[in-house]
């Protein structure tokens, strides 16, 4: 029997959202939290963002947006490109060009930060994801997209 779902679709303006800074060079517009994962904008400034990601979940980036160019240098996306990255892969974030790279993505599971001796040193989630876009509605006074947070 196939699911019908009567919910509306409420697309959240994403012009109109603010780059959430997520580390140097680094920043996201949220588009949808899940229980298993989250998708959103990713905005890399040119220069490199961070050495390495392992993916214990599955993330799916597809660039979108010059002047800038992703560099993916495991998976060599660019610009309009789309990778499946599966569960275990190891890459490198980083943009180059003269302006910024936008980049959407979607994880299922977590991602884990590496750092140069390839010992984690960060790892996010939908619900680490969620509380930083939380923790900055909060601080700039905006109330939370309800079509975000799922």
């Amino acid at each position: 029997m196939r699911h019908v779902t009567f919910e509306p679709a409420r697309p959240p303006d994403t012009d109109g959202m603010p780059w959430i800074p997520t580390g140097p060079g680094k920043s996201f517009r949220p588009l949808r939290f899940a229980v298993d994962g989250w998708s959103g904008l990713m905005r890399l400034e040119p220069g490199p963002v961070c050495r390495c990601t392992g993916t214990p979940g599955r993330s799916t980036p597809l660039t979108s947006r010059a002047p800038g160019r992703s560099s993916v240098p495991v998976s060599g996306v660019g610009p309009g490109n789309y990778v499946y990255e599966p569960a275990g892969m190891i890459d490198g974030w980083g943009a180059v060009g003269d302006g910024p790279c936008v980049v959407h993505i979607k994880v299922a599971g977590v991602i884990e930060y590496l750092g140069e001796d390839g010992q984690v040193t960060k790892t996010v989630s939908a619900a680490t994801q969620r509380e930083v876009y939380l923790a900055w509605c909060r601080e700039h006074g905006m109330r939370p997209a309800e079509q975000i947070l799922g």
